[in-house]
């Protein structure tokens, strides 16, 4: 009986504190907040919460690697300010040393959960351009990346995992491949700021799916002196990448398009362009094995479509304004 009542005692004293526990942790450099560590609020969490639970990051540079791992589901990582708000590491290929995979130890912070949110923040990977070294990977499905500067060289932001993910208002500068991955991923009214002479997306898309690396409503700009650009290339053969409504500077190849030294691609691979303007948006030189887009084409690159969940139709709707 005793017993009885000390399980009893334990259980009520566990529901009393899970009742209590905040849908909001604060982390703050100053010690003002619950937590002075990113990781350390993220691995205070709940696993696998009933309701979204926010980490609001207030102004600072926290350089840490930080991982949203996949029992972190309905977790947002929201900061006080996105040019102050900073998440920074320097991890690289040669750093890592862990074989012809390190690129993919290296990120800054890498989500893994399902429906994430990381809204108003700098991540950046400052290792420099000594080869790959990825600032933000995301591998979760139905996850929005909003507002954010995501900084770095070669491979900066790598979206996998075949899922869908949203990116809207942010700015992504890189060098070589610096977006890349197999993931169905929507840009909506983000910058694309070249570094060098390059490629800027290496998407993999599997044969299966419908749509890979989608932007629209985009601009596409460079350091001053960068003239020579490619838009893509095929990491995987049946890569898939389309640009749509959006402004293509002057460093953006006539071809538009490289078959990274694989004729197969050429018939495999689907490389598309719609109604996009500015000095690098003439398709007349175009790679022939690329596409114009008609209008009713062109619908089918819909964010409702594109970002589409049989389950979760409309999920990205519920994080916008």
């Amino acid at each position: 009986m005793k017993r009885f009542f000390l399980y009893s005692f334990v259980f009520l004293i566990s529901s009393l504190v899970f009742a209590q526990e905040k849908d909001t942790l604060v982390v703050a450099k100053d010690g003002s907040g619950d937590y002075t560590s990113v990781q350390q609020a993220i691995d205070n969490t709940k696993a696998f919460p009933e309701n979204v639970k926010t980490i609001y990051i207030k102004k600072g540079i926290y350089k840490e690697k930080v991982k949203l791992h996949a029992w972190n589901p309905q977790l947002h990582l929201v900061g006080e300010s996105r040019d102050s708000t900073v998440i920074s590491f320097d991890d690289h290929f040669s750093k890592i040393n862990l074989g012809r995979n390190s690129t993919f130890f290296t990120p800054t912070l890498s989500v893994e959960a399902d429906d994430a949110v990381v809204k108003n923040l700098t991540i950046e990977n400052t290792a420099g351009d000594i080869g790959q070294a990825i600032a933000l990977s995301l591998s979760g499905d139905r996850t929005a990346v909003l507002n954010c500067r995501i900084l770095g060289n070669q491979d900066t932001l790598y979206v996998s995992g075949g899922g869908t993910q949203f990116f809207k208002d942010c700015y992504i500068a890189g060098t070589t491949d610096f977006i890349f991955g197999n993931a169905t991923a929507f840009f909506e009214n983000c910058e694309i700021f070249s570094k060098k002479d390059s490629f800027i997306t290496a998407a993999s898309t599997p044969r299966e799916n419908a749509f890979g690396l989608v932007f629209r409503q985009c601009r596409f700009t460079a350091v001053p002196d960068v003239s020579k650009v490619f838009l893509g290339r095929p990491w995987r053969t049946y890569a898939k990448t389309a640009v749509l409504n959006s402004y293509l500077g002057s460093h953006i190849l006539a071809e538009g398009w490289d078959n990274w030294n694989n004729k197969t691609a050429e018939k495999t691979s689907y490389y598309a362009e719609f109604k996009n303007e500015g000095p690098g948006a003439a398709t007349g030189e175009r790679v022939k094995w690329s596409h114009r887009l008609r209008k009713k084409e062109a619908l089918r690159f819909a964010k409702e479509k594109v970002l589409r969940d049989d389950a979760h139709p409309l999920w990205f709707r519920a994080l916008l304004p």
